[in-house]
């Protein structure tokens, strides 16, 4: 009696240790969360930790085909399990933190594309002061420089739509750095014919 007893017990032993599954749900639920945080700018605004969570989900995913391809009674898919819990918790945070930094982004790439046309207006203003003389090839091209930003500007505008906050900051600095420079060669260009100017009174 007490054989048959250790036989049927070892039976439902190796029964229990037969079924083990894949656990395909908890890869969904962490493959979802990834998704989740990269959509909240983790990729851009977290790029480190969001590389991280990657290589965990790859590491789970990597641990349930090396069981899968187990024999069925010695599979064991407790260490994926355990992956794809930190999977799903470290991206929570990753999804939160990014958001914080994708809407400190936006606020700052808003202050820099109104930084960039204040400059492109004054930039324009000064062209249309800009002398008419012996250096009419110059001038022509300082104006088609000034054309310029506006369709840079509509760039940056392009670039705040779709979200890309860290691009529309780089092209709206460019902007101001394109302006200053062009409303330079116009003052220059300005001054010497003050000077010029000057010169015939003195005469």
């Amino acid at each position: 009696m007490k054989r048959v007893s250790v036989v049927v017990l070892c039976a439902l032993v190796l029964t229990a240790m037969g079924c083990a599954k894949p656990p395909t749900d908890k890869v969904a639920a962490a493959e979802q969360a990834v998704s989740d945080a990269r959509e909240a700018g983790g990729q851009a605004y977290m790029a480190e930790d969001y590389a991280k969570l990657e290589g965990m989900l790859a590491n789970a995913k990597k641990e349930i085909a090396d069981q899968d391809a187990k024999i069925a009674l010695t599979r064991d898919y407790e260490k994926a399990e355990q992956l794809l819990v930190a999977v799903q918790t470290d991206a929570t945070r990753v999804k939160a933190e990014a958001g914080k930094k994708k809407e400190e982004a936006k606020a700052a790439a808003l202050q820099a594309q109104q930084a960039a046309q204040a400059a492109v207006k004054r930039t324009q203003e000064l062209v249309a002061k800009a002398p008419v003389g012996k250096d009419r090839a110059a001038v022509e091209s300082i104006k088609a420089d000034a054309q310029g930003l506006n369709a840079s500007l509509a760039e940056v505008q392009a670039a705040m739509d779709a979200g890309d906050y860290l691009s529309a900051q780089t092209k709206a600095k460019a902007i101001q750095d394109k302006a200053q420079a062009v409303a330079g060669e116009i003052q220059t260009a300005l001054a010497k014919v003050a000077a010029g100017k000057g010169k015939k009174k003195g005469k």
